[in-house]
């Protein structure tokens, strides 16, 4: 008879802090914690910042509930018990000044946070006068959220990129953010903090590279079947290998107008990296308005419509030029649940002109 050599109860107890070293090798690459860029730097501070005041109320807390634990165990007979004490002016004191102490200080760094790190604001606003930021001219770059690849068009350049964006160290970038088809999220952890890219609408975001490299952005919202693969480069160059790069793109690129568009925005994951030499200067209005195809009404066009009390009766049949999901026009299911169509049968009835509405109160 043979007998199985005895287990040792420590070592599971032994593993377990062995085992702890190589989990956290991997927390060395947080990139939120080791930025590249201004904005991203305060951001990190603050984050570190907000985590030393919690730790303040959260360290004494737990520490005491093990001393506590430990001094009052039942085998400790020299413990002193009182069961009738129930209150200390001091302990008291304590007890509610603290995390007050704590909440006023949380509360004037996101105050004060909010609005000096607020996507909106231009860069020269936080820097003095004389510094290299504020007399810097800002690099414009106009960003599409597409499914599922990012488009970056430089209208001052004349050039487009899709999956790749480059940047001048210590130059301010003043994004415009737009997208296609459905609501996203713009995010380069290493220059500044996400924000949404929404279709019919314009989001800004104001940042700066401080260092040279080689980094990664992704959108940080769920956007489809093909969403876990919408990165792209974002590299931090000098000057001079800018320039060189932007002149790379203009010999060696194609053109990118409408129809060229209407083809790359169609659904497909994992592009490699583009460039187009020329692009239409309207192309990105005509996206953020979403009248790139023919025929389809600009979204000003309708605010201005509708700020003119409508377009009559006789454009209530005429919505072909309304219509702008893209989902739907492809024939695909991605989209939003179908609709039935409304007939004369279905269609609620509305009173006409001369015809007062029934009132459902009773009396």
């Amino acid at each position: 008879m043979t007998f199985a050599p005895a287990s040792n109860p420590l070592l599971p107890r032994l593993g377990l802090p062995l085992a702890l070293p190589p989990l956290l090798g991997g927390c060395s690459s947080l990139v939120v914690l080791s930025p590249a860029g201004d904005v991203a730097q305060q951001q990190g501070n603050l984050v570190l910042m907000s985590t030393l005041l919690m730790l303040v109320i959260i360290v004494p807390v737990l520490a005491l509930t093990v001393l506590f634990a430990w001094k009052y165990r039942a085998a400790n007979k020299e413990a002193r018990y009182d069961p009738d004490w129930d209150h200390s002016t001091q302990l008291e004191l304590v007890i509610w000044a603290a995390p007050l102490l704590i909440i006023i200080c949380l509360g004037a760094l996101t105050w004060v946070g909010t609005h000096m790190l607020d996507p909106y604001r231009p860069l020269g606003k936080n820097a003095p006068a004389e510094s290299a930021i504020a007399q810097a001219k800002p690099l414009e770059v106009e960003v599409v959220a597409l499914d599922w690849k990012w488009l970056f068009i430089y209208p001052e350049e004349g050039i487009a990129t899709v999956n790749e964006f480059a940047a001048p160290v210590g130059r301010p970038i003043n994004f415009k953010i737009s997208a296609s088809s459905v609501m996203n999220s713009f995010y380069i952890p290493a220059l500044a903090g996400q924000i949404y890219a929404m279709p019919g609408m314009e989001t800004k975001l104001h940042a700066v590279f401080d260092e040279t490299g080689e980094y990664t952005g992704f959108s940080s919202n769920y956007s489809g079947a093909g969403f876990s693969k919408m990165r792209f480069a974002a590299n931090s160059l000098p000057e001079d290998e800018f320039e060189a790069w932007v002149a790379k793109a203009k010999a060696g690129g194609g053109n990118l107008d409408r129809a060229t568009y209407l083809e790359l925005e169609k659904p497909s994951e994992g592009d490699p990296a583009k460039t187009y030499a020329t692009v239409d200067p309207e192309l990105y209005n005509a996206i953020m308005n979403m009248c790139v195809e023919p025929g389809k009404m600009c979204m000003h066009d309708i605010m201005m419509v509708d700020a003119k009390g409508g377009a009559g009766e006789e454009s209530i049949g005429q919505t072909d030029h309304l219509l702008y999901d893209k989902y739907a026009a492809r024939g695909t299911q991605a989209g939003p649940a179908h609709t039935p169509e409304t007939t004369e049968d279905s269609a609620p009835h509305s009173p006409a002109h001369n015809e007062r509405p029934q009132s459902h109160s009773t009396h």
